[in-house]
């Protein structure tokens, strides 16, 4: 529920999110539910006019929604805005 409540109170930001696996996910919270949180990646829709192209990073993503990250799987979460000045 930790995890949970973070991206509820994180939503519309933008994120750092590191999951179990070490990958570093950053982007915007644009959706949680009980198990995932939704991530719009960092320039996704200025780079490619918000149209899809298939998959980003091997998740499904869909324009305006993100891909999905199981709130299983995160070992970590702070503001992107921390990291970038």
């Amino acid at each position: 529920m930790h995890y949970y409540d973070l991206c509820c109170r994180y939503q519309g930001k933008m994120v750092n999110i590191t999951d179990k696996h070490g990958h570093c996910h950053i982007g915007k919270i644009t959706q949680v539910t009980q198990t995932h949180v939704f991530i719009e990646p960092e320039g996704y829709s200025q780079r490619f006019g918000g149209i899809s192209y298939g998959y980003y990073g091997g998740y499904g993503y869909r324009p305006g929604v993100g891909y999905p990250i199981a709130l299983g799987a995160i070992a970590g979460l702070a503001l992107a805005g921390l990291f970038f000045w």
